[in-house]
């Protein structure tokens, strides 16, 4: 058993400093030295997957981050690792408990994942090793994850056991409430007739040079992309959900202007997003939904969208303006009124379905996107 702070403050020392996940009865009280500790920045997510997305966008602004949860939220880490670290080569340290391990009684939905745990990070090609059971064995095993992690620029893991860690008490405030966002609507009414293309269009002349642009993944990355290659431009090319974390995590550590490209499939596979972003206030942020009430990028079925009130729920969540347009000029007008008040904002900007015939892919490497991307948040 050892201290929280004898694996934290060592990890800190060598730049481990950002801090985000899901509980688990294991990971109390890591978790709750995570929270209170001077060297750390901890941020609690909605869930697993979501943690993921936000310790890629902290790297992004130049931290190195751990991501915490328990080994059957594994599960929801699958995504966002094969599809958003592994093509962009992006590293975090990964601890997970294990629940249902060998000699302990557990709940029974902790039976199959006790039994793959490690050979599922491993499929997923994240090396992994036990969570030092005692201070001695920290140096040796950080040691060890900072070579994987230099060579490969993957994910390391480390699991936990039941009582690696001794008891923390916890101390931390309850979550503020935040009180309803502005709505604001400027919709010209009927079926909207503005394609995404030519909302990125008019999006890339409203937003200053110094904005972070993150793409959600499809079409509207690959529209950004052969509209004009920025170095401000991340393009996720899978992690479907995961642009609104990935955001959230890139604003929090910058103060470089953040806007977030989602699409209302996307939003919807990851609602939890918007609560985290309502309750972290990062007011460098604009998370713009550009919703054709259908998943364009594989074929035009249908979405839910219309029956949801994006910007009513944003609002709710505690973002600081919603808006909903429908046009061009909506669009500039909103960004208009963003950029001179602190976010975050939301806008749900209603487009037609379609792309541009024979549209293109991006054609620089996600790992190559990653690292401009990175120093052009470092400038």
């Amino acid at each position: 058993m050892i201290a929280a702070d004898e694996f934290i403050e060592p990890a800190a020392a060598r730049g481990y400093n950002f801090y985000t996940g899901v509980p688990c009865s294991f990971l109390t009280p890591f978790i709750n030295r995570a929270i209170t500790s001077d060297l750390t920045k901890y941020v609690g997510a909605a869930s697993e997957g979501e943690a993921v997305a936000i310790a890629a966008g902290a790297w992004l602004a130049g931290r190195k981050t751990v991501v915490m949860c328990q080994n059957s939220g594994l599960g929801n880490c699958v995504n966002p690792i094969t599809s958003l670290n592994f093509p962009f080569r992006i590293p975090t340290l990964l601890i997970t408990t294990w629940r249902g391990q060998p000699g302990l009684k557990d709940e029974p939905q902790h039976e199959l994942m006790s039994q793959i745990t490690q050979s599922l990070m491993e499929l997923l090609r994240v090396r992994c090793l036990t969570f030092p059971r005692s201070a001695a064995d920290v140096t040796a095993i950080l040691d060890a994850a900072e070579a994987v992690i230099e060579e490969a620029q993957l994910p390391f893991g480390l699991v936990m056991e039941k009582g690696a860690v001794a008891d923390e008490p916890l101390d931390q405030a309850a979550a503020e409430t935040r009180p309803m966002g502005e709505q604001v609507a400027r919709q010209s009414g009927g079926a909207p007739t503005t394609l995404r293309y030519q909302a990125l269009e008019a999006l890339l002349g409203a937003v200053s040079d110094a904005a972070a642009i993150i793409a959600t993944t499809g079409k509207c990355g690959r529209e950004l992309f052969t509209i004009e290659d920025r170095k401000q431009h991340i393009y996720q090319v899978g992690s479907m959900g995961c642009a609104s974390g990935m955001g959230l995590g890139l604003a929090l550590n910058t103060a470089k202007p953040v806007i977030v490209l989602d699409g209302d499939g996307a939003l919807l596979m990851k609602l939890g997003a918007a609560a985290t972003i309502g309750a972290y206030q990062p007011g460098n942020l604009i998370h713009i939904v550009l919703d054709n009430a259908s998943h364009d990028s594989t074929g035009g079925q249908a979405t839910v969208s219309p029956h949801i009130d994006f910007a009513g729920v944003a609002a709710a969540c505690g973002y600081r303006s919603a808006w909903t347009c429908d046009d061009i000029a909506g669009l500039r007008e909103a960004l208009g009124q963003m950029k001179t008040t602190d976010g975050p904002h939301f806008i749900r900007m209603k487009i037609a379905p379609g792309s541009i015939d024979n549209l293109g892919r991006p054609t620089v490497k996600p790992a190559d996107v990653a690292r401009r991307f990175r120093d052009f948040i470092a400038e």
